[in-house]
C-alpha cells in the first residue's frame, strides 16, 4: 500500500499585510491613549470646579450668619482669602484664592439703606488655564442673622 501525502502549499504573510495591520493597531492604540487622556482630563476639572463650589458655599454659608454690626465694623469680613484643594493635606499643588466684595444695592426705595449685595468670587490656575468661579448674595439688616442670634 502506498501513501500519498499531499504536498502543501506553503503561504505566509507577505510584508504589505504587516504593515497595514500594524498601522491599524497603531491607530487604534492612539485613540484609545487619547480618550483615556481626555477622560482623565475632564474628570479632573469636574473635581477642580466642585472643590471651588465648595469653597465658594462654605463662604457664603458663614457669611449669611454674620449680623449687621459685624459687617460694618472694620476687618471683622476679610476682603481676601485662600483656601486649597485638599484640605487634609499640607502639600496639595492646587490654591484657590478668594474675594469677598460688598456693593450698594439700587432697588429705588428705602431699602438701598438695610441691604447690600455681596459677591463671592474664587479663582485658580491649573495646567496652565484660569479658571473663575462667583456667586452673589444678599445681605439684609433684619436677614436671617437676626433669628439664628
Amino acid at each position: 500500500m502506498r501513501i500519498r501525502c499531499a504536498k502543501l502549499k506553503s503561504e505566509g504573510t507577505s510584508l504589505v499585510d504587516v504593515l497595514m495591520a500594524t498601522a491599524l493597531v497603531a491607530i487604534m492604540a492612539t485613540g484609545l491613549v487619547g480618550s483615556l487622556t481626555y477622560g482623565f482630563w475632564t474628570m479632573g476639572n469636574a473635581r477642580e470646579n466642585q472643590r471651588a463650589t465648595q469653597v465658594i458655599l462654605e463662604k457664603l454659608e458663614s457669611i449669611r450668619l454674620y449680623s449687621w454690626d459685624q459687617w460694618h465694623s472694620n476687618n471683622f469680613v476679610p476682603p481676601t482669602f485662600t483656601d486649597v484643594y485638599d484640605p487634609q493635606t499640607t502639600n496639595s499643588g492646587l490654591v484657590y484664592y478668594g474675594t469677598i466684595e460688598t456693593n450698594s444695592v439700587d432697588l429705588g426705595s428705602s431699602v438701598n439703606s438695610n441691604m447690600f449685595q455681596v459677591t463671592i468670587s474664587v479663582r485658580w490656575t491649573n495646567r496652565e488655564v484660569s479658571h473663575v468661579r462667583s456667586v452673589f448674595t444678599y445681605i439684609a439688616k433684619n436677614g436671617i442673622q437676626n433669628y439664628v442670634y
